[in-house]
C-alpha cells in the first residue's frame, strides 16, 4: 500500500481530513457498538514486515463498510485502506470505536496504530512525534547507494540529525548492517522512540540539539550524514493539514522564515564533522532545493540535487572537498 506525500515539510501517508465530525449519531446509525472485529491482531513493532499486503488479503468484516463510511464522511481520501488497517490492528469493539472516532478527530493513523509503514518496513511511531513521510525514503536510497561504494575496511559512521522516530536510521541499518550508526533529535519524545526502534539494531540514539548531542569522537570521521531537519518556513506551518499542524510537535515543522535555518547551521557544522570526501545528505522540497544548495555550496561543498517525482521527494547531496574542510 503506498500513499502520496503531502505539501512539503508535513502531511501524513495517509492524507489530511477534516475535524470535529459529529460522532454519536453516526456510530450508533452504523452499529459499531456491537460489531465483532478480530482479536490478537500484532500491534507493530520495528522492523516487522509490511502490512499492507496482509492488510488487503484479509476478508472485509461486518464492519469495513461502515468504518469507510465514516471516515470517508470526515474527510479520509483513504478510507479504504485506512478502515481495513484500524481492523486488522484492533483487539476489541472498544478499541475499535475508539481508534474510529481518533482518527476522525484529525489524530494521524500512524499515532493511532503505533507504527508507520517506511522504507519497505514498520517503525515504531509514539504520539507526538513526526510521522516519517515516504519523500524521506529518497533520502535513504541515496545514503545507502553511498554506502555500497564505501570500499573502506572499517565500518562506516553515519549520523542522521533530527532523526525523529529513527526511521532513517532503521532502514539505512537494514540495507547497510555494517553501519556504525548514530542518531540524534532535541525532543524528549523522539530519542525515547528512536531508541526503541534503533537500539535493538545496534543504533546509538543521542539527546541534544544538533552537532552537540554527538560523541565528540565522532568528530572528523562521519562517512555520511543524513538530515530531515525542519524546513517548513514558520508562516506556511498555519496552512498544514490538521494531521501535522496539531499533532506533531512545532520543533519538527518550523524551519524558520524561509524554512532553511537548520540547513544553515548543519552545513557549516557539517564540515567539522565529516571525514574526507564525506557526504551530507540534506532533505528539502523542491522549490526550496535552489536555496539548500546555495547554502551547501557557499560552506564549500561539492554539491548536486536529486529528485523523486514518483516519492514527490527532493534531497540535496554535499560532499565534503578538502579545501574546504575545517577552515
Amino acid at each position: 500500500m503506498r500513499f502520496p506525500a503531502t505539501a512539503e515539510g508535513g502531511g501524513c501517508n495517509f492524507g489530511s481530513i477534516s475535524i470535529g465530525f459529529p460522532l454519536a449519531a453516526p456510530f450508533q446509525e452504523l452499529g459499531l457498538a456491537t460489531v465483532g472485529v478480530p482479536v490478537g491482531s500484532p500491534k507493530g513493532g520495528a522492523l516487522l514486515p509490511s502490512g499492507s499486503q496482509a492488510v488487503h488479503g484479509q476478508p472485509e468484516s461486518p464492519a469495513y463498510g461502515r468504518i469507510v463510511s465514516l471516515l470517508r464522511s470526515a474527510g479520509c481520501v483513504f478510507a479504504e485502506d485506512e478502515a481495513r488497517l484500524l481492523l486488522a490492528e484492533t483487539c476489541s469493539p472498544t478499541e475499535l470505536r475508539r481508534n474510529v472516532r481518533r482518527r476522525m478527530e484529525g489524530v494521524p493513523l500512524e499515532h493511532i496504530l503505533g507504527w508507520a509503514e517506511f522504507a519497505g518496513g514498520r517503525v515504531l511511531v509514539e504520539p507526538g512525534v513526526f510521522v516519517p513521510r515516504r519523500r524521506t525514503e529518497l533520502l535513504v536510497a541515496e545514503a545507502v547507494a553511498l554506502l555500497r561504494h564505501d570500499a573502506l575496511a572499517a565500518p562506516p559512521i553515519v549520523v542522521d540529525l533530527c532523526c525523529g522516530s529513527g526511521a532513517v536510521g532503521v532502514a539505512v541499518l537494514r540495507q547497510s548492517p555494517r553501519a556504525d550508526l548514530h542518531a540524534a533529535d532535541i525532543e524528549p519524545a523522539a530519542v525515547r522512540c528512536a531508541r526503541a526502534n534503533l537500539e535493538p539494531l545496534g543504533g546509538h540514539v543521542h539527546a541534544g540539539d544538533l552537532f552537540e548531542a554527538l560523541p565528540f569522537a565522532l568528530n572528523g570521521g562521519v562517512q555520511v550524514l543524513t538530515v530531515n531537519a525542519p524546513y517548513v518556513p514558520t508562516e506556511a506551518i498555519r496552512t498544514m493539514p490538521p494531521e501535522a499542524r496539531l499533532y506533531e510537535p512545532a520543533v519538527s515543522l518550523d524551519g524558520g522564515p524561509d524554512g532553511l535555518d537548520f540547513h544553515r547551521r548543519i552545513a557549516v557544522g557539517g564540515i567539522q564533522w565529516l571525514a574526507s570526501e564525506g557526504h551530507l545528505l540534506i532533505e528539502t522540497s523542491e522549490r526550496q532545493a535552489a536555496g539548500t544548495s546555495e547554502i551547501l555550496a557557499a560552506a564549500g561543498f561539492a554539491v548536486r540535487t536529486v529528485r523523486s517525482e514518483e516519492l514527490d521527494g527532493t534531497v540535496v547531496v554535499g560532499r565534503l572537498v578538502a579545501e574546504s574542510m575545517r577552515r
